[in-house]
């Protein structure tokens, strides 16, 4: 873990801009597609509003004073009621590999369950290699094909946990 100091706190109305760059930036830089993923989200510009409903939150991380990255949580869209969307978790290149991702996971999880949800989903992009390997690690196991309609049908990694 870095010497940096952080913070994982939720989201405010201020952090809209910030959040909506450091999930756009991301799809350019790994090469995804744009359309059918949280690039052309109707939620991305306006995260802060997308998650205020019933049994959903969104976190971002400061590192010294600075919103780096973030992770939210909120019912699968069309489906069972008990089953969570881990969503739009996405960190700025310069706080990668210091532990933060599995940090922002496990408080994501935590929520999850405090909240009443018995499995988490995900959908992923395979360019994101680093983060699957997270949700492997993690206990999460591939899906064959997607659960409810989360509308990003660019995303062709589907993974399922037990909580």
């Amino acid at each position: 873990m870095s010497d940096a100091s952080f913070l994982i706190r939720e989201i405010e109305p201020k952090d809209n801009a910030k959040v909506e760059a450091i999930i756009k930036a991301i799809f350019p830089e790994f090469g995804m597609p744009l359309d059918g993923t949280a690039y052309a989200d109707v939620e991305t510009p306006r995260m802060y509003e997308s998650y205020q409903g019933a049994k959903e939150v969104y976190f971002v991380l400061e590192e010294n004073g600075q919103v780096v990255g973030g992770a939210g949580i909120k019912p699968l869209k069309n489906y069972e009621a008990d089953v969570c969307e881990l969503q739009k978790m996405y960190f700025t290149p310069s706080v990668r590999g210091k532990g933060y991702g599995r940090i922002m996971f496990n408080k994501c999880l935590d929520k999850a369950k405090a909240l009443g949800y018995k499995k988490c989903y995900l959908e992923s992009a395979s360019q994101l290699k680093i983060a699957i390997q997270l949700y492997e690690k993690e206990g999460f196991k591939h899906l064959e094909q997607p659960l409810g309609f989360t509308g990003h049908y660019s995303c062709g990694v589907w993974m399922i946990k037990d909580l």
